[in-house]
This record gives structure tokens, C-alpha cells and sequence, in this order.
């Protein structure tokens, strides 16, 4: 999900955060004002638009199935290289398989690599995400045929019971509250994406301490 071209993202493949939404269930300038006010703070950020999934489509001359999997090997490579994961969790983000397949890596990143996710429960409940009953129950309803149902709904379960924020429509409508509701989330993302980066830093002094003490030792024998 990014507003960048597709040839200069995979040159730039490493991002800080991966934004994880359902395009046509929430209003446009909340993503739009999020990814923003990320990357405005100097965080990486990627957003797959629909831009993007246009210009794969047109650059595949191969079978549904077989774009459709070169798509989600495109976005699990971003998944795999983010720190962070924001999964803005509205009322129809499960009637997308994509949106689910996305939701089932990064709460595997999350579990096996300790990536840091963030669910937004937006005009949703925690507990209808956690337990998929009203208008998320539904949607999920109409997957029923898939083979991929319990890992999708392992991985709601999962993202609702971690710690997140709830928006509802009504926040939306009024900018000054939404931008405060974003602004949390950025200087939550900028401390502890600071706090990485602090520790990776002291990390690699650790490293070079270690070998000049190396090639000290060296050149005394």
C-alpha cells in the first residue's frame, strides 16, 4: 500500500510500518491523513492503493490465480520487512480475502519475529472482531467455502486482543478529533521505533568495541 511507483518501492523495499485497510470501508482521507502524518515524521510507510494493484494487473499477462499470487508474494515481502503493522479492522474488512490474507502473516510476523501490531477497530467492536458476530460475523459469513476460514479466523481473534484504538465514524467526520487519534498512534510508533533503533545503534557500538579490543590483542602478540 504505498503512493510511490511499483519500480521505485521494490528498489526500496524495507519499510517501517505496513498500513493494512479495506479501501472502500474507510473514508479515504483517514488512510490518506494516517499514511501522511507517518511519513511526514520521517516513518517508512507502506500503503498498497489501488494504483498499484492496477499496475500489477497490467504488467501480468498471466491467469488470475497466478497474478493474484504474484501480488500476495509482493505484499508478504513488505510484510516480512516491517517493524511495524497497523490493521485498520472495519466493518467489511473481512469480506476481503486479500485484506484476511494480509491479517494471517502479520499476526504469523508478529508471533514468530516480534513484530509490533497495531489493530484500529474502526466502527467496530473488539469483541465483534474477537468473537465475529453483527456486521463482522457477515462478512466472514460469506467465505464460508474457503479452506482458509479457521486461519482467518484465528488471526482476528488474535489482532483483537491486542492492544489497539477504537474510531468510530462519527470521530471521522470531525478532522480536529481524527488528527488527534492519529497523532497518538504516529508518537507511539516514533518512541518505540526510536527505542529500536536506539538499541540496534548500541548494538553495533558493542560490535566495534569488541573487534578494536580484537585488533589490539593482535597486534600486541
Amino acid at each position: 500500500m504505498a503512493s510511490t511507483s511499483t519500480s521505485s518501492i521494490q528498489n526500496n523495499i524495507k519499510c517501517d510500518v505496513f498500513l493494512s485497510f479495506k479501501g472502500q470501508d474507510t473514508p479515504k482521507t483517514f488512510v490518506d491523513n494516517l499514511y501522511h502524518a507517518l511519513q511526514q515524521k520521517g516513518i517508512t510507510t507502506f500503503k498498497y492503493d489501488e494504483r498499484i494493484k492496477k499496475e500489477h494487473v497490467i504488467a501480468s499477462d498471466q491467469q488470475t490465480t497466478e497474478t493474484r499470487r504474484n501480488i500476495m508474494d509482493y505484499l508478504i515481502r513488505f510484510i516480512e520487512d516491517s517493524k511495524f503493522h497497523i490493521i485498520v479492522l472495519s466493518k467489511n474488512y473481512v469480506s476481503s480475502s486479500w485484506c484476511l490474507d494480509e491479517l494471517v502473516k502479520i499476526m504469523e510476523c508478529h508471533k514468530t519475529a516480534k513484530h509490533i501490531v497495531y489493530p484500529i477497530f474502526y466502527d467496530v467492536e473488539p469483541t465483534e472482531v474477537r468473537h465475529q458476530y453483527g456486521p463482522v460475523g457477515e462478512a466472514l459469513a460469506t467465505h464460508v467455502e474457503d479452506e482458509q476460514i479457521k486461519r482467518w479466523k484465528d488471526a482476528l481473534n488474535e489482532a483483537a486482543n491486542l492492544v489497539g484504538w477504537e474510531l468510530n465514524a462519527l470521530d471521522s467526520i470531525t478532522h480536529r478529533l481524527e488528527m488527534k487519534f492519529i497523532q497518538e498512534i504516529v508518537q507511539d510508533i516514533s518512541l518505540k521505533l526510536s527505542l529500536i533503533n536506539w538499541k540496534f545503534d548500541e548494538k553495533l557500538v558493542g560490535m566495534d568495541t569488541r573487534t578494536k579490543n580484537v585488533d589490539m590483542y593482535e597486534l600486541m602478540v
